[in-house]
């Protein structure tokens, strides 16, 4: 069971994708990549957090996590 509300993650994809239907699994596959995403961000941004010896991950925290992922593919 996902998180993730499939009705947000179906608004984004039409709406960044051109305005194109979703399928049912297109929405499926989309939202587990979502939520893979996100959890991977809030690991990168709890370790930066810890590391700068803080319990509140901030905005920096997030930055730093954001790039650490593009960088990481």
């Amino acid at each position: 069971m996902s998180e993730l509300p499939n009705a947000v993650v179906k608004r984004l994809l039409a709406k960044h994708g051109g305005g194109l239907r979703v399928s049912g699994s297109a929405l499926n596959e989309a939202v587990a990549a979502a939520e893979d995403y996100i959890a991977r961000l809030a690991r990168e941004a709890q370790a930066s957090a810890e590391a700068n010896k803080r319990k509140t991950v901030m905005d920096s925290d997030i930055e730093t996590a954001r790039a650490r992922l593009s960088q990481s593919g």
